[in-house]
């Protein structure tokens, strides 16, 4: 059987699939990645939080790299990749899709907002750290380029990407969520992740350990293929494309 073929079949024959993505998912789109060569930390280094909340000189370099967008999302469109997810998601085959992207793409791809659980955040806005109140990066530029430092109109708590920076708490609620979703999925798809940051990687860990089968699709082989049922080191895009039209056969 093609590759295609194999993850088809299992597709067709899961009743409950939960799909965890990664920037691989997303390099098509011309995003790049965080780890590789020519990706996003070999360009700038990253800001941690608790450098972010001490230090205003942080705080400014962070807003000029989200106002210059120099980690190169802004802007991007879905890819075939992207479709092909929302296609599952429409055909009724998957649950939820737990990504670790930042770029809102699967949003922009037509899935809607409470089927996509943003694990690591969302770089397409802002919010409160205190309060969690919502911010536009639009409504916040003038204040950036009057030099204020930027703090909610509220209760004064400081103004942040909606990001998940080194050092932050992961959001709780939302990997309870991801964690309760891979407990009742009966396939589990880890597209484009390099399956090495935790404690997200362990989504697809717990849904294998729940008894779902388990197949990685990325480029690159990664640390949980021993425990995948099936291991796809391919184009994301193309190959999910062709899924697509043999479910749909």
């Amino acid at each position: 059987m093609s590759d295609a073929a194999q993850l088809a079949e299992m597709i067709q024959n899961a009743n409950r699939v939960l799909i965890f993505t990664g920037a691989g998912i997303s390099t098509e789109s011309g995003i790049p990645d965080f780890r590789s060569p020519g990706g996003v930390w070999s360009k700038m280094t990253p800001i941690y939080f608790q450098d972010f909340v001490a230090s205003r000189d942080q705080r400014r370099e962070s807003w000029r790299r989200v106002f210059n967008k120099t980690a190169g999302w802004t802007g991007a469109k879905p890819n075939t990749g992207h479709y092909a997810v929302a296609k599952l998601v429409d055909m009724g085959k998957v649950s939820r899709v737990v990504t670790q992207n930042v770029d809102n793409l699967h949003q922009h791809a037509g899935i809607d907002d409470d089927k996509v659980i943003e694990i690591h955040g969302n770089a397409s806005y802002a919010k409160c750290l205190n309060c969690g109140k919502r911010y536009e990066f639009d409504d916040l530029k003038p204040r950036y380029e009057a030099d204020e430092d930027l703090t909610c109109l509220f209760c004064e708590g400081l103004l942040k990407s909606a990001t998940i920076s080194f050092g932050q708490a992961m959001p709780e609620e939302k990997m309870a969520l991801a964690e309760a979703e891979a407990e009742i999925a009966d396939l589990c798809l880890a597209i484009g992740s390099s399956l090495v940051v935790y404690p997200a990687a362990n989504i697809p860990i717990i849904a294998k350990q729940t008894g779902a089968q388990y197949a990685i699709i990325n480029r690159e082989p990664t640390d949980q293929d021993p425990y995948a049922d099936l291991v796809l080191n391919t184009e994301i895009g193309p190959l999910l494309s062709e899924v697509i039209e043999l479910l749909e056969a």
